[in-house]
């Protein structure tokens, strides 16, 4: 009789902990705007910014070293991640503008998501998830296109603008023609979005979800919060060295003035509260006892910007910035952490890209890829192996940044 009663007791634990593992994991995606390799500590320990959340999430995960975007601006490359293919695909090549311009002829744009195709957000709602954007979309010109037609059932600010350009800016009110509920007076955007995160996160917590945060920061305009826009400008005051230097130009004769020095308060600013958006995100996850079920993951859409504004971050060692196929341009942050998979603080140095998102969660979810993609499932790498990858490619036929 104890005999039997012991193997059923094990057999109800051994079933209990099957279905454990089995159990379809969350995926959180936290998606920077223009935020360049060499911006988080994590990859470079003499960062002018403070970004503690996000290094604590490389602590608790794997760090790539050369994770790179497919385009060095933003719409292809977020085009990339939510389908796993290259943009040039779709002629999908450039930042989706409505119109034409510059010196020369532009290559051929096509400025929309084409409808027909499959989201990452469409694959895994088919499966039974409960789907959420918040943030920058830019990937096309009317609602037809705009995330709550491509898969999530909850969209929050994100339409065809490439940046927050209505109201206030990043402070409220908002005038997010894609957020229902205006926030009071002086609130902060990337602090919004992470809030309405985590709100979905505790709402669904015992459900599967896929939870997309697609930051507007560090996108232009450049504005911080002036708390930490003070921190920023004393801490500037006691850094001494030249800002700037002369880069010279493949092509031309003109030498381009380059920063070579991250001192820029503002732009500090900004990526340490879209950090503090990042902690709020992750504190939800532990507080709603779900980290432990979810996959992370952590990029951006293209190099620091290295124009503009007062040129505001330095990629060096890394070659240029947005809008150039050089280094500083195309490899970003990435950060994936699958609790179970990971190491906690690994560090690879496989080629990954942006085509490879919508593979590796497709995976974690166990659903199959049916249709043709560019990208490749990460889960070897993610166990610390090898990926069958020689090659990556980018296209980019435009004059631009």
């Amino acid at each position: 009789m104890e005999n039997h009663l012991v193997k059923l007791i094990l057999a109800v634990i051994f079933a209990f902990s099957a279905g454990l593992k089995a159990k379809t994991p969350n995926v959180v995606v936290l998606l920077g705007d223009d935020l360049g390799y060499m911006d988080i500590g994590a990859n470079n320990p003499d960062c002018f910014y403070d970004t503690p959340n996000i290094d604590r999430l490389a602590k608790s995960g794997m760090r790539f070293t050369d994770g790179y975007a497919a385009n060095p601006v933003c719409s292809p490359t977020r085009y990339s991640l939510l389908t796993g293919k290259y943009p040039t695909r779709a002629r999908a090549t450039n930042f989706f503008s409505g119109k034409r311009s510059g010196t020369f002829n532009p290559a051929p744009l096509n400025d929309v998501m084409p409808l027909d195709e499959i989201t990452i957000a469409q694959a895994l709602k088919g499966k039974g998830y409960h789907t959420f954007f918040a943030g920058k979309w830019h990937l096309g010109h009317s609602e037809e296109y705009f995330p709550q037609n491509r898969g999530f059932d909850v969209n929050i600010g994100g339409w065809t603008r490439g940046g927050p350009y209505t109201g206030k800016k990043y402070f409220a009110p908002f005038k997010n023609p894609q957020m229902k509920e205006e926030s009071p007076e002086g609130d902060h955007l990337p602090a919004r979005l992470a809030r309405d995160t985590a709100s979905f996160i505790e709402e669904h917590k015992a459900e599967p979800f896929l939870n997309y945060l697609s930051f507007y920061s560090v996108h232009t305009p450049l504005m911080g919060r002036p708390d930490l826009v003070k921190k920023y400008k004393e801490k500037a005051a006691s850094i001494a060295g030249k800002e700037f230097a002369q880069e010279e130009q493949v092509f031309g004769n003109k030498p381009r003035e380059a920063r070579v020095l991250q001192k820029h308060a503002v732009y500090a600013a900004m990526v340490e509260a879209m950090d503090e958006a990042v902690g709020t995100v992750l504190d939800q996850l532990e507080q709603s006892g779900v980290a432990d079920n979810t996959v992370v993951i952590f990029t951006s859409d293209n190099g620091g910007l290295s124009t503009s504004e007062g040129s505001p971050t330095s990629n060096l060692p890394l070659r240029g910035g947005k809008g150039w196929v050089y280094e500083g341009g195309i490899r970003e942050p990435w950060i994936i952490r699958y609790p179970g998979v990971t190491k906690a603080g690994s560090l690879s140095d496989e080629l990954i890209c942006s085509i490879d998102l919508y593979p590796t969660v497709a995976a974690a979810a166990g659903i199959s890829v049916d249709h043709p993609i560019d990208g490749i499932n990460l889960m070897p790498a993610l166990k610390g192996e090898k990926l069958d990858r020689q090659s990556l490619f980018w296209h980019y036929p435009h004059y631009s940044n």
